[in-house]
C-alpha cells in the first residue's frame, strides 16, 4: 500500500491553520491520523501549578499533619453522590479510617488516615481534581 504524502502534508497544514493538535482522515480502507504537541497546553499547565502552590500556602497556617493525595485523580468526600461524608471537620478519627476516595482511571482508591486525631481541615471540594502530593486534609 502506498500512502499519499500530499494527504499528510495537507492535514499537517490544517493543524496549523485551524490551531488543532490532532486530525484524522478516512477514505475507504485508508485511515490517516496526524497529531502534534501543543505549546499552548504546556503554558496552561504552568498556570495551574501556581494555583495549587498558593492553596498549599494557605494550608500552612493550620497546624497538624498534612495528608497528601497518593495519586492523581478526582477526590470524592462520600462513597456515593449525596451520601454521608467519610469525615467532617472536627471529627475524631482513628488511624486507617477512610478520609476520602481518589478516583483514577475508573478505580476508587480509599485514602486512609495516617494517624489518629481530629480533622482540622478538608482541603479539597467534592469532585475536585487533585495532583499527586496535593494536600487533601489536615489532621491534628
Amino acid at each position: 500500500m502506498k500512502i499519499n504524502k500530499n494527504i499528510i502534508k495537507e492535514l499537517s497544514e490544517y493543524l496549523d491553520e485551524f490551531k488543532l493538535t490532532e486530525i484524522e482522515y478516512t477514505e475507504k480502507d485508508i485511515k490517516v491520523k496526524v497529531s502534534k504537541s501543543s505549546i499552548t497546553n504546556i503554558s496552561r499547565v504552568k498556570e495551574i501549578n501556581p494555583k495549587i502552590k498558593s492553596e498549599n500556602i494557605k494550608i500552612d497556617n493550620i497546624s497538624g499533619t498534612e495528608v497528601p493525595s497518593p495519586i492523581i485523580g478526582t477526590a470524592y468526600l462520600a462513597p456515593e453522590p449525596g451520601g454521608k461524608k467519610f469525615v467532617e471537620v472536627g471529627k475524631k478519627i482513628n488511624k486507617g479510617d477512610t478520609l476520602m476516595i481518589v478516583e483514577a482511571m475508573k478505580t476508587m482508591n480509599h485514602v486512609p488516615s495516617p494517624i489518629a486525631g481530629t480533622v482540622k481541615k478538608i482541603c479539597v471540594e467534592d469532585g475536585q481534581p487533585v495532583e499527586y502530593g496535593h494536600t487533601i486534609a489536615i489532621i491534628e
